[in-house]
């Protein structure tokens, strides 16, 4: 395994088992890929709302696919936004975003309703709904949206449907969320993917019918269990050459992942300022503040404007 002139297997040179991802690439098998794993931030970011069980697994599973999709995606300065919407489920609303190595993540539900065991299927979650993944890139001023139906056993299911559908680029998705020996959260991911030839100019994938190297990585990659993905005391170097050791695997530098709410009372300020004079004194209460609910942090911002 070859990261940036480095060789080894794991040991002292092994990335970090915590709040990490690290992209890698299979140049013999036209492969690529981001493995993740989280719990500090995750358990930061669950432990600011009283989910469900069922409902930690879900948003936790959530947290990791905005990780792997915002670090395979965008640009440094963009964000990617992972969000699912229904009418008629237990979840109302999930949406993660993902920015500069910074993650954050809330969903809204209705406690009246059964909640589902964990791991049910998507439909008891949500009923009938979309998914929606938005990449911004700050700089370009671009914005690039896609929305696949909420179907599947579970949103990586649906993740990776979106890249093989919509993307047409073959994709294995995992990600598994568990609790962890301190009373905490851990999850972990594997985004795999078959590089398209057709943006090199060769055949597009689309029509071809053989795809022995995919099929190949393909194989190994399914053999990845949940406890490994969450396990913290296996270092994602070690993962990886588990998992791909027959073909060089070249890795970049791990990306510390930490629990960022962009919120502030600046940048709150900022926001109503846009406002009208109107609409501000409409938000004032009896003693001229404007209370600002974060529901990513759980906090409420008392604004003096």
């Amino acid at each position: 395994m070859n990261g940036n002139g480095s060789n080894g297997n794991g040991g002292a040179a092994a990335i970090a088992a915590h709040d990490t991802v690290i992209a890698f690439s299979i140049p013999a098998r036209n492969a690529r890929g981001r493995i993740a794993r989280i719990g500090p931030a995750l358990t930061a970011i669950l432990s600011a709302h009283d989910y469900p069980e069922p409902l930690c697994h879900l948003l936790g599973e959530a947290l990791v696919l905005t990780i792997l999709i915002g670090t395979t995606l965008q640009k440094e300065d963009g964000q990617t936004t992972l969000q699912a919407q229904a009418k008629d489920g237990v979840v109302n609303l999930l949406v993660c975003d993902y920015r500069a190595g910074e993650i954050r993540g809330y969903l809204g539900f209705d406690p009246e309703k059964p909640m589902p065991q964990t791991g049910a299927p998507l439909d008891d979650f949500f009923g009938e709904g979309y998914l929606a993944i938005t990449l911004e890139q700050a700089s370009a001023d671009e914005r690039y949206q896609g929305i696949v139906p909420l179907e599947g056993r579970s949103l990586s299911a649906a993740v990776q449907g979106y890249f093989s559908g919509s993307e047409q680029v073959p994709t294995l998705c995992r990600a598994t969320v568990a609790p962890n020996k301190a009373g905490g959260w851990n999850a972990g991911g594997l985004l795999l993917q078959y590089l398209p030839h057709g943006e090199a100019g060769n055949i597009r994938l689309s029509a071809r019918d053989d795809l022995p190297d995919w099929d190949h990585v393909l194989a190994l990659a399914t053999t990845v269990t949940g406890k490994e993905l969450t396990d913290a005391d296996l270092p994602l170097e070690d993962l990886l050459w588990r998992l791909f050791n027959e073909d060089e695997v070249r890795v970049v530098p791990a990306i510390h992942i930490s629990r960022g709410c962009r919120c502030s009372p600046q940048h709150i300020r900022d926001v109503i300022s846009r406002f009208s004079d109107t609409d501000i004194a409409e938000m004032r209460d009896d003693n001229g503040v404007i209370s600002v609910n974060c529901e990513f942090c759980a906090r409420i911002f008392p604004i003096d404007i």
